[in-house]
């Protein structure tokens, strides 16, 4: 198995239909250990059921917004685990009213929102957590093509997302002298709770299934398969980049 004994925090599942939780599921295929974080007490609900039906070590709350709240988890991984080998960054959020309309009515306060859980929150978690991540740890995080061009609806995301992308290379620059490695995945639109919250979605859905090259929408398990090369030894040579799993549909022109 690829990732045995691994140890993996999961950073953002909030259902099955999360990103996450295929990118967790694959973890857990090929022999990781697994913690899942949680936000509130709402989120760990959710979280705890999937924690154990994924056999789970055990979970943590954390506020990725919050400083106080992440060194904690940091106290809380460092007592359970001593170390970690991958850290699985797949939170993202902006206000419902800002992924509607127009870009340029962005709010200064939804600006400010939008880029710190997305974007900022990646920085914040690989700062906190560095002491406990082993040699050649891996960290992944989750992002999608609308940093690279304008979406429908997507918004101030998209910013946040290109910042998110940028911060991967800082980041992998950063880190990487002690052996650790940062990588995005960008994924092709897949029904989340998150992706809910974009106007144009289901356009987005069909838009895929007429250009992209292999004429479908991608899967959180096909998701799931590259986070697991990117954890694996298999991807030790992989540092800084934006790996694509949209069926092919960011090669397309107009």
């Amino acid at each position: 198995m690829l990732l045995h004994g691994k140890k993996a925090l999961i950073f953002g599942v909030a259902n099955e239909k999360s990103i996450a939780y295929g990118i967790a599921q694959a973890f857990k295929e090929q022999g990781a250990s697994l913690a899942f974080s949680y936000v509130n007490e709402a989120i760990k609900k959710r979280v705890e059921p999937i924690s154990a039906e994924l056999g789970g070590d055990f979970t943590f709350p954390c506020d990725v917004s919050d400083d106080a709240s992440i060194n904690a988890s940091v106290d809380m991984v460092r007592e359970k685990w001593g170390g970690v080998d991958v850290l699985v960054h797949s939170v993202a959020f902006a206000n419902r009213d800002e992924l509607k309309g127009r870009y340029v009515d962005t709010s200064r306060e939804g600006f400010h929102l939008a880029l710190d859980v997305s974007a900022y929150s990646l920085v914040a978690l690989c700062k906190a957590f560095e002491p406990l991540l082993n040699p050649e740890a891996s960290v992944l995080t989750m992002t999608y093509h609308g940093s690279q061009q304008v979406v429908p609806s997507y918004n101030v995301m998209g910013v946040a997302k290109a910042a998110l992308e940028a911060s991967v290379r800082y980041l992998a620059a950063d880190l990487g002298s002690k052996g650790l490695r940062v990588n995005a995945i960008s994924a092709g639109p897949i029904k989340t709770l998150a992706s809910s919250g974009v106007s144009s979605f289901k356009a987005l859905l069909t838009h895929v299934e007429e250009r992209a090259p292999l004429h479908r929408n991608v899967t959180t398990a096909e998701v799931g398969g590259v986070a697991v090369f990117l954890a694996s030894a298999l991807g030790r040579g992989v540092t800084g980049e934006v790996v694509y799993v949209d069926s092919g549909l960011n090669i397309m022109g107009v």
